[in-house]
C-alpha cells in the first residue's frame, strides 16, 4: 500500500482487462489513507493479524495494532471477502487467551471466509544471515503438531474455518 496508485492500476487492469480474480495480501497498517473506492477492484483481502493484544503486537511488530483492527472492521463494513492469516509463533502468538480473543474478534467481522493458521518455520533464517543481520527468532522452534491442532480447534469451535 506504499505504492497505492500503481497497485490500484494493476488491480484495475487485472479485473477489467483480463477478467482475473484479484487478491490483496496485507496487514492493512497503511490502509487508512485510502478511500473505500480504492478497494473496488479487489475481490479478496488476505489480512494478517499478528497479535490481538495491543502491547504484545507492538512488541512483536513495532507497530500499533489499532489501525489493523480498524481496517478489518472497515473491510467488514464494505462487505469485502477476507481470509485472516495468523502466524503461530511459539512463545509469542500461542497464548490460549490471546487466541480466544482473536477468534472472538474475527467472529464479529462480516466476509471472513477462512482463518489460515500458519505455523512458524525457519526457512527464511538464512536470508538474515546473508544480509548480515541478527535473526531475532533463531532460538524459536516451529510449533508442535499438538499446538497447531489446539489453535485450529479454538477457531473452529467458533465456526471459523481454519486450515
Amino acid at each position: 500500500m506504499m505504492q497505492a496508485h500503481f497497485i490500484k492500476e494493476i488491480f484495475y487492469l487485472a479485473k477489467h482487462d483480463y477478467h482475473l480474480h484479484t487478491a490483496l495480501d496485507t496487514q492493512g497498517f497503511l490502509a487508512a489513507h485510502l478511500e473505500d473506492e480504492w478497494f473496488d477492484d479487489i475481490d479478496l483481502v488476505l489480512l494478517d493479524i499478528k497479535h490481538i493484544d495491543a502491547a504484545k503486537h507492538q512488541a512483536l511488530t513495532s507497530q500499533p495494532l489499532q489501525p489493523i483492527l480498524d481496517f478489518a472492521r472497515r473491510l467488514s463494513a464494505m462487505g469485502k471477502k477476507m481470509w485472516i492469516r495468523y502466524v503461530l509463533l511459539p512463545g509469542y502468538t500461542d497464548g490460549l487467551e490471546d487466541v480466544e480473543k482473536l477468534a472472538d474478534f474475527i467472529v464479529t467481522l462480516n466476509g471472513v471466509e477462512r482463518v489460515e493458521v500458519l505455523p512458524f518455520h525457519k526457512m527464511g533464517e538464512h536470508k538474515w544471515q546473508e544480509l548480515g543481520f541478527k535473526y531475532q527468532l533463531h532460538d524459536v522452534l516451529p510449533p508442535s503438531p499438538e499446538l497447531v491442532k489446539r489453535v485450529i480447534h479454538q477457531f473452529r469451535k467458533r465456526g471459523l474455518f481454519s486450515c
